[in-house]
């Protein structure tokens, strides 16, 4: 009984091999994206884990300041008080092709003393004047052409744009004499020692991988995720509405085979088996595609991620249980919620009343007001969450309320706008149209569920783009605000320079700053001389009355809205440094595309502080016809290889560029999104057209054409696709501000403004037009060429 009953079901798919087609597409597609979301999220994972084993950091905490360094007297106490520790030096190297983390560590007892060098044993010139360079053969251009560089050691075993060397090196390098910015606390601590927090309650304990980096790039993953839940959610409206249409379609044969003995668990029993072969011979073709666009995306993830952060993922994709699991097991589950409301109907629907439009409108009215009142509920749940929880986890609770809400609100809204049109008809046929739209809204109202998430997504995605890019390019020109930008090799040649333009006429702005740890993060302090390219140029969000005048008098300081909005610091707030240094903050500027804290005080201020501070770069200003000029001129009378001149606009169109390919893989995701929204339309239509003759067939007894009726069927989905379309804008609009305004805020610390884009809009209805009339156009095609008779037998069917 059990193999016959499974044979009779196998039989639907023989019989329709587009609908099985297009629930095995759905579901690799959703699993296909999610897949390729954890691949790239799982690779870039991996990679911080092998550069935190390559610097020694795995599994080990590490003591940090609360404000500034670590004096050496503190680290020495530490250790007379039987504390086994690893004093590190770490800062940005500036170098003529750009900078590079630098570690200073000592040799004898870090931890990563097997990354430093392929032999068993520390190379002792490494502990010796001049010291030596460790490096990733990779990083070796940024150092190409600087000056006096100690020798130089290539290894495989450390992370692409991290130099390490002997901390005494590192610290004449770096100019942090006496200073250590972290202790590693080794494995095998004596029993009985005192706590750390009694013996230095000014350092803070946390894990290595607790880093203000890391909770960054975990936010910029959260994201990802969420893209691929996203995507994940669109493949499923597939797969619910082929599901549901196929238990619809063989209503007959359950009654026949209930009829013969299979009791309706047996039946239930096996009608699961049945989707769950289907769904992991999907899941698997899935894998196949995520690994495919993993592949694809992964370098420009890799931009984004060491253009926002610093940070590279190296290597390629790589199969690893943890997403193949993920992906199968999401196929798996997917499945089982897509097919949770065709079980339900199945269970709920009278055996005996015959399949048709007619079945499946029969709870629809009902199914669309409980749809409404739970999407009601999501929103209400979502906005709920941005008050009562903080962080990156409200914003996106918020998102998916507000989405998912809107989309189950969706078939109500259409079922309304459609009602009300009816009202509008002036003749029979107009009167059909309207009252078929309403009939056959609850056979596409998934697809359009699907293509409102996707356009609202495309909406919310590219006006956040676009605005922050119209903010970016907005910033810059205030920012760079010099004509020209110059590197020298060292403090001699600085002088040098300096007098030559100063015999020339030229402004000279020192671009000079110090790295300090604050809160236990790293905040960069600039010191700035008294000009007026400041006070005319500086994008400041808030400010005090005359607080650049302040700054200069070295009795305030202005810091970036990151820092603000981190330690809730602005203008009258005292920014400490350390217990001796405290600034009262006057102003709060933007600083686009940071990740981390900055402040801006007087030059002498900051030397005062930090004697040590290097002076090798320069803003010049000048009138801006006269900037090439002089850049020959530079070039002309120093070494080149010694000075790296840029102007003004090289700077900016390098900036738009990292800019542009940052946000590739969004741009990416959301076409993706799209073409599955359209698939969704495609399948909808392909899998329902043949239920839709007994509804046909009288509309062309009565004289309608059959190319008339085509036309009909492309016109309808238009119609829907743009209801769908116009609902959408509010939708994205709203995840829009929640991006700028919500999410932005939480994961990176800033906020943007945001702007509107009709042009974009209008493009976006386009594509939608586009894809609808696309999925629409095969089966109006296949209507056209119907053969009457096919149409004749309709009336002697027993629907």
């Amino acid at each position: 009984m059990i193999r016959a009953a499974l044979g009779a079901l196998l039989s639907h798919w023989r019989c329709h091999p587009l609908q099985l087609l297009t629930l095995v597409a759905g579901l690799a597609l959703a699993t296909g994206l999610w897949s390729a979301v954890q691949a790239i999220n799982g690779e870039a994972r991996a990679s911080y884990g092998r550069a935190s084993a390559q610097l020694g950091l795995s599994g080990m905490d590490i003591l940090i300041p609360k404000t500034g360094t670590i004096p050496m007297t503190r680290y020495v106490m530490l250790r007379r008080a039987g504390w086994k520790l690893a004093p590190v030096i770490e800062g940005r190297w500036s170098l003529r092709n750009g900078s590079v983390k630098l570690l200073g560590i000592d040799p004898l007892n870090h931890p990563a003393l097997r990354a430093i060098s392929p032999i068993e044993a520390p190379q002792l010139d490494a502990l010796s004047s001049p010291g030596r360079l460790f490096l990733h053969p990779s990083t070796q251009s940024q150092l190409d052409g600087h000056p006096d560089l100690p020798p130089v050691t290539h290894t495989e075993n450390l992370p692409t744009g991290v130099v390490l060397s002997d901390i005494s090196l590192a610290e004449a390098l770096l100019g942090l004499h006496g200073q250590i910015t972290r202790l590693i606390i080794l494995a095998d601590q004596p029993m009985g020692l005192k706590p750390l927090a009694e013996l230095a309650p000014e350092l803070l304990r946390r894990a290595a991988v607790d880093t203000e980096t890391g909770r960054l790039t975990d936010s910029f993953h959260l994201n990802l995720t969420a893209f691929g839940l996203l995507s994940f959610a669109v493949g499923l409206f597939i797969v619910q509405g082929t599901v549901g249409l196929g238990i619809e379609q063989r209503r007959n044969l359950f009654r026949t085979l209930r009829a013969m003995g299979v009791s309706l668990r047996l039946l239930t029993g096996l009608l699961i088996g049945e989707l769950m072969v289907i769904a992991l011979a999907a899941g698997g073709l899935g894998l196949i595609l995520g690994y495919l666009v993993a592949g694809a995306l992964l370098p420009d993830v890799s931009a984004t991620l060491n253009g926002l952060y610093g940070e590279t993922v190296e290597g390629g994709i790589t199969l690893r249980a943890s997403w193949i699991m993920s992906g199968l097991g999401m196929a798996i589950f997917g499945t089982l919620i897509a097919s949770a409301q065709a079980f339900a109907n199945f269970y709920r629907m009278p055996l005996l009343l015959a399949p048709g439009v007619q079945a499946r409108s029969l709870d629809a009215r009902s199914s669309q007001q409980v749809m409404a009142i739970a999407g009601c509920g999501l929103i209400v749940a979502g906005s709920l969450a941005i008050l009562l929880i903080d962080g990156l986890v409200a914003g996106f609770a918020l998102l998916a309320g507000v989405m998912l809400g809107s989309a189950l609100l969706l078939p109500l809204l259409l079922f309304a706008i459609l009602s009300a049109g009816a009202r509008t008809a002036r003749s029979a046929l107009s009167e059909w149209i309207w009252a078929d739209m309403r009939a056959q809204l609850p056979g596409i109202s998934l697809a359009m569920m699907a293509l409102l998430l996707a356009l609202a997504t495309n909406i919310g995605v590219g006006t956040m783009t676009s605005s922050f890019r119209l903010t970016f390019v907005g910033w810059m020109n205030q920012r760079l605000s010099a004509e020209i930008y110059a590197t020298v090799k060292d403090e001699q040649q600085a002088g040098e320079f300096t007098d030559w333009l100063a015999d020339r006429d030229i402004t000279t702005l020192p671009i000079r700053w110090a790295e300090v740890s604050y809160d236990g993060a790293p905040i960069r302090i600039y010191g700035v001389i008294d000009h007026d390219t400041y006070r005319e140029n500086w994008p400041v969000l808030q400010a005090q009355p005359a607080a650049w005048d302040k700054v200069f008098d070295g009795v305030g300081v202005m810091i970036n809205e990151q820092l603000a909005r981190r330690q809730n610091l602005w203008p009258g707030d005292m920014l400490t440094l350390t217990q001796d240094w405290q600034i009262p903050v006057t102003g709060v500027y933007s600083d686009y595309g940071n990740p981390h804290g900055q402040a801006i005080i007087s030059l002498p201020s900051l030397l005062q502080r930090v004697p040590d501070v290097p002076n090798r770069q320069f803003g010049l200003r000048l009138p801006p016809k006269d900037a090439s000029d002089l850049i020959k001129e530079i070039r002309q009378s120093f070494d080149s290889a010694s000075i790296s001149v840029i102007d003004q606009a090289d700077i900016k169109a390098r900036s738009l560029a990292v800019f542009d390919r940052t946000f590739v893989v969004t741009g990416a995701l959301n076409l993706l999104t799209l073409g599955v929204a359209g698939f969704a339309i495609l399948t909808s239509l392909l899998t329902l057209w043949t239920m839709r003759l007994p509804q046909l067939a009288p509309i062309w007894a009565l004289g309608v054409s059959r190319r008339q009726l085509a036309w009909l069927e492309v016109l309808r989905s238009l119609a829907l696709a743009t209801l769908t379309a116009f609902l959408a804008l509010p939708l994205g609009l709203v995840l829009a501000w929640v991006l700028l305004s919500v999410i932005n805020v939480e994961a990176f610390g800033w906020k943007l403004p945001m702007y509107v884009f009709p042009m974009d809009w209008l493009r976006l209805l386009g594509l939608a037009l586009i894809a609808a009339a696309a999925a629409a156009a095969v089966p109006a095609i296949k209507l056209a060429r119907i053969k009457p008779a096919d149409l004749l037998k309709v009336f002697a069917h027993e629907r």
